[in-house]
Protein backbone atom coordinates (compact mmCIF):
# COMPACT_ATOMS: atom_id res chain seq x y z
CA UNK A 1 0.00 0.00 0.00
CA UNK A 2 1.67 3.38 -1.06
CA UNK A 3 2.18 5.86 1.83
CA UNK A 4 3.96 9.06 1.92
CA UNK A 5 4.90 10.61 5.50
CA UNK A 6 6.54 14.57 5.69
CA UNK A 7 8.86 14.89 8.09
CA UNK A 8 11.14 18.50 8.89
CA UNK A 9 8.72 20.57 8.99
CA UNK A 10 8.94 23.80 11.73
CA UNK A 11 9.08 27.33 13.04
CA UNK A 12 12.22 29.17 11.22
CA UNK A 13 13.62 32.58 11.39
CA UNK A 14 13.56 34.47 8.03
CA UNK A 15 16.47 33.78 6.18
CA UNK A 16 17.01 30.50 8.18
CA UNK A 17 16.98 26.67 6.46
CA UNK A 18 14.90 23.51 6.49
CA UNK A 19 14.89 20.11 5.17
CA UNK A 20 12.03 18.05 4.47
CA UNK A 21 11.80 14.99 4.23
CA UNK A 22 9.25 12.08 2.66
CA UNK A 23 9.01 8.90 3.70
CA UNK A 24 7.62 6.47 1.02
CA UNK A 25 6.82 3.02 0.78
CA UNK A 26 4.68 1.16 -1.27
CA UNK A 27 6.22 3.24 -4.60
CA UNK A 28 9.60 2.48 -6.64
CA UNK A 29 10.79 6.05 -6.34
CA UNK A 30 12.66 5.11 -9.66
CA UNK A 31 9.61 5.92 -11.86
CA UNK A 32 6.93 7.88 -11.50
CA UNK A 33 7.33 11.87 -11.27
CA UNK A 34 7.95 13.16 -7.67
CA UNK A 35 7.40 16.19 -6.48
CA UNK A 36 6.26 19.01 -3.55
CA UNK A 37 3.43 21.30 -3.52
CA UNK A 38 2.22 23.46 -0.71
CA UNK A 39 -0.78 25.80 0.77
CA UNK A 40 -1.22 28.53 2.89
CA UNK A 41 -4.33 29.22 4.36
CA UNK A 42 -6.72 31.16 2.02
CA UNK A 43 -4.32 30.70 -0.76
CA UNK A 44 -4.43 28.49 -3.90
CA UNK A 45 -2.30 25.15 -3.66
CA UNK A 46 0.90 26.38 -5.29
CA UNK A 47 3.56 23.40 -6.86
CA UNK A 48 6.84 24.19 -5.57
CA UNK A 49 8.88 21.79 -7.34
CA UNK A 50 9.23 18.30 -9.22
CA UNK A 51 11.47 15.52 -10.01
CA UNK A 52 11.11 13.75 -13.26
CA UNK A 53 12.34 10.07 -12.45
CA UNK A 54 12.76 9.08 -15.99
CA UNK A 55 15.92 11.08 -16.36
CA UNK A 56 16.48 13.01 -13.07
CA UNK A 57 15.57 16.59 -14.37
CA UNK A 58 13.96 19.03 -11.98
CA UNK A 59 11.47 21.85 -11.97
CA UNK A 60 11.06 24.84 -9.79
CA UNK A 61 8.37 27.51 -9.14
CA UNK A 62 9.65 31.03 -9.53
CA UNK A 63 8.98 32.06 -6.19
CA UNK A 64 11.63 29.04 -4.87
CA UNK A 65 14.18 28.81 -7.88
CA UNK A 66 17.51 29.23 -6.30
CA UNK A 67 16.71 28.99 -2.82
CA UNK A 68 15.22 25.36 -2.85
CA UNK A 69 16.52 21.95 -3.68
CA UNK A 70 14.42 18.86 -4.28
CA UNK A 71 16.52 15.56 -4.18
CA UNK A 72 15.61 11.60 -3.75
CA UNK A 73 17.64 8.96 -2.22
CA UNK A 74 16.26 5.43 -4.03
CA UNK A 75 17.95 3.50 -1.11
CA UNK A 76 15.69 5.22 1.46
CA UNK A 77 12.93 6.05 -0.54
CA UNK A 78 13.30 9.45 0.84
CA UNK A 79 12.44 12.55 -1.29
CA UNK A 80 13.94 15.57 0.01
CA UNK A 81 13.37 19.13 -0.26
CA UNK A 82 16.26 21.42 0.70
CA UNK A 83 14.76 25.30 1.73
CA UNK A 84 17.79 27.69 2.63
CA UNK A 85 16.92 31.48 2.16
CA UNK A 86 12.96 30.98 3.74
CA UNK A 87 11.06 34.12 3.39
CA UNK A 88 7.59 34.63 5.60
CA UNK A 89 6.28 34.29 2.02
CA UNK A 90 7.39 30.49 2.14
CA UNK A 91 4.81 29.88 5.29
CA UNK A 92 2.37 26.62 4.20
CA UNK A 93 1.65 23.19 4.78
CA UNK A 94 4.08 21.38 2.54
CA UNK A 95 3.52 18.04 1.22
CA UNK A 96 5.16 15.69 -1.11
CA UNK A 97 3.59 14.20 -3.79
CA UNK A 98 3.58 11.08 -6.71
CA UNK A 99 2.27 11.26 -10.14
CA UNK A 100 1.69 7.94 -12.06
CA UNK A 101 -0.07 9.03 -15.00
CA UNK A 102 2.88 7.55 -18.02
CA UNK A 103 1.82 10.46 -20.32
CA UNK A 104 2.16 13.38 -17.86
CA UNK A 105 5.39 14.86 -16.74
CA UNK A 106 6.74 17.44 -14.32
CA UNK A 107 5.19 20.23 -16.42
CA UNK A 108 1.72 19.11 -16.02
CA UNK A 109 1.99 19.02 -12.72
CA UNK A 110 4.06 22.19 -12.26
CA UNK A 111 1.33 24.15 -14.31
CA UNK A 112 -0.90 22.50 -12.37
CA UNK A 113 -3.23 21.24 -15.67
CA UNK A 114 -2.70 17.76 -13.47
CA UNK A 115 -2.92 16.63 -9.85
CA UNK A 116 -0.91 14.54 -8.32
CA UNK A 117 -2.28 10.79 -7.83
CA UNK A 118 -1.19 10.82 -4.15
CA UNK A 119 0.20 12.87 -1.52
CA UNK A 120 0.96 12.88 2.02
CA UNK A 121 -0.86 14.29 5.27
CA UNK A 122 1.93 17.45 5.25
CA UNK A 123 4.33 19.12 7.41
CA UNK A 124 4.10 22.69 8.82
CA UNK A 125 6.00 25.25 8.30
CA UNK A 126 6.80 28.79 9.41
CA UNK A 127 8.91 31.01 8.91
CA UNK A 128 8.62 34.37 11.64
CA UNK A 129 11.02 36.05 13.79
Amino acid sequence: QLQLVESGGGLVQPGGSLRLSCATSGVSLGYPMLGWFRQAPGKEREAVSCIDSTDGSTYYADSVKGRFTISRDNAKNTLYLDMNSLKPGDTAVYYCAVGFVEYLYCPDYMSGRSEYDHWGQGTQVTVSS
